[in-house]
């Protein structure tokens, strides 16, 4: 039974990853998935519930994913914390991108909340890379803002895969600390996590 509830949040997801909610229907679900109408009432109470469980079902797979690494430098392991970002989205590019537009589109209620869980979820992992527990509000500006550019860049990649995967986390890591420099220069706080980061990064 739960293996058939997972095959029509996947059908689900796939449709929603290429059209808005408002465009697909529980027949589209249905027929996608090889089922019945009946069936997808029966695990789900309507087309809300059913894209709810599909984003909950992207968010879960994408904070799997992140478990936080233990060894290796500060950047080595936000290095490495990309990389398994970047083949969630490789490998599950219709959730990604239902998850993500879900956050674009809805950005407030049940799917605003699924959405906000798994950035400060993402936002927990990158201040344990850097030992890290409250940062102040430059410091969290610069992360959340570091963050909305790799969700922008995973869609982008996506949709045009003119730029190796390679290049875009190299990309995307110099993006990083050059977003720390600048901050460094507006909070000591930032200034010394940067100091650090270089530091230990030459060590």
């Amino acid at each position: 039974m739960a293996e058939r509830r997972d095959e029509l949040i996947s059908a689900a997801l796939e449709l929603f990853s290429h059209r808005s909610p408002e465009d697909v229907s529980i027949d589209d679900v249905a027929a996608a998935a090889g089922a019945s109408r009946a069936l997808v009432y029966h695990y789900f109470g309507g087309k809300q519930e059913l894209y709810l469980a599909a984003l909950r079902g992207a968010a879960e797979q994408l904070g799997e994913r992140l478990e936080p690494p233990t060894d290796g430098k500060p950047l080595e392991r936000l290095r490495l914390s990309l990389r398994r970002y970047f083949d969630f989205v490789e490998d599950h590019a219709a959730g990604f991108v239902a998850l993500m537009r879900g956050g674009l589109a809805n950005n407030s209620g049940e799917v605003g909340e699924i959405i906000e869980r798994i950035r400060a979820l993402l936002l927990d992992r990158i201040l344990q890379a850097f030992g890290l527990e409250e940062p102040g509000p430059v410091l969290r500006i610069t992360l959340r803002s570091w963050m909305a550019a790799v969700e922008t860049a995973g869609l982008d990649w996506l949709e045009h895969r003119d730029l190796s995967r390679d290049e875009l986390e190299r990309l995307l890591v110099d993006h990083h600390i050059v977003m720390l420099h600048v901050a460094a220069q507006h909070d000591p706080e930032v200034s010394r996590l940067f100091e650090r980061l270089t530091d230990e990064e030459l060590a």
